[in-house]
């Protein structure tokens, strides 16, 4: 398969900071690859690297050429900040960005790809919701059909329906051959898309893999965590498995379904209170923290519930 995008040994300093160092990775034509890492990571110094926007050290292709000899209408490229003219109507938006390319896509039919139709396509982009505007920054993204999609944090505000639907979108454009670069906070955004994940820590690519692959390899056993005030030392006399303390819950490592019991006749026997239970399988959070030490920034609490919308999500 046809690399789109090639980078070898990309360095590059601002200062006597390393925002990347040593960067090698190679994306395939139609897969989505996700890059994780905390901020100021280098993350979006890559991504500019691989778009041709700042000079650095090493070899760098995009579509089998130096990135700054492709064709814009190409390139499709969504930045986590995004601010389009305020006192346009989402339809006026998406028409002037699709001017802008001689073989744009229709402006109505990329606003409904991303939810975007009816009365929230005739008002002003300042008066839509936090989640609307994320919407329409994607479809303006998009409305050029480009070979290769640069997306950082795409579902940022919208709401669990949205989200999804998003997803769905992503997913049948790579099906159709357009390759997806994408940067997120969300790790299970990243573990539903990708093809391959990558995880930069401090300007270090420390691996690259498949969702799965990762967690066979990194993510450790099932485990049980137990929201409650109370220490290990209760259930580490009456318990075989290795209990540790992770914010305020307790982590007993390498619980299988059946074994839950087991967990809760101990919590009992010891006399130990507790909120919650929820038991979770290895997910790339747990490959993150194992291969980097730290917790990954964006994960939120484990809760048996999702959360509610925020105020900046689609209403």
């Amino acid at each position: 398969m046809t690399a789109a995008l090639v980078a070898e040994g990309v360095t590059k300093s601002y200062g006597d900071v390393t925002a990347l160092d040593g960067v090698s990775l190679s994306v395939d034509a139609g897969e989505v690859f996700g890059l994780v890492g905390p901020n100021g990571a280098g993350k979006t110094t890559l991504v500019r690297a691989l778009t041709g926007t700042t000079a650095v050290t090493g070899e760098v292709s995009l579509l089998g050429r130096e990135p700054t000899a492709v064709d814009p209408s190409r390139i499709g490229l969504l930045p986590q900040s995004f601010s389009p003219a305020g006192r346009l109507t989402p339809r006026e938006l998406l028409a002037q960005y699709a001017g802008r390319y001689d073989a744009g896509r229709d402006p109505a039919a990329v606003l409904a790809d991303v939810g975007i139709e009816g009365g929230p396509a005739e008002q002003w982009y300042e008066e839509l919701s936090g989640g609307q505007k994320r919407r329409v920054c994607v479809a303006i993204a998009l409305v050029n059909d480009p070979d290769v999609l640069f997306l950082d944090e795409p579902t940022t505000g919208i709401d669990p329906a949205g989200r999804r639907a998003l997803w769905e979108l992503l997913e049948e454009l790579a099906a159709g051959g357009t390759t997806v670069f994408l940067t997120s906070h969300s790790m299970a955004e990243v573990e539903r898309l990708s093809d391959r994940v990558g995880f930069l820590t401090e300007g270090d690519l420390v691996t690259v893999g498949s969702p799965r692959d990762l967690v066979e390899t990194h993510g450790g056993a099932s485990r049980l965590l137990v929201e409650t005030d109370a220490t290990p030392a209760g259930l580490t006399e009456t318990l075989s498995h290795a209990v540790s303390t992770r914010g305020d819950r307790l982590v007993v490592e390498d619980v299988g379904p059946r074994e839950i019991g087991d967990v809760v006749d101990a919590l009992d026997a010891a006399g130990l209170a507790f909120e919650s239970l929820t038991w979770k399988q290895p997910d790339l959070e747990d490959v993150y923290l194992e291969l980097t030490g730290d917790a990954f920034e964006g994960s939120a609490a484990v809760t048996a519930a999702s959360p509610p919308a925020t105020a900046g999500e689609d209403q």
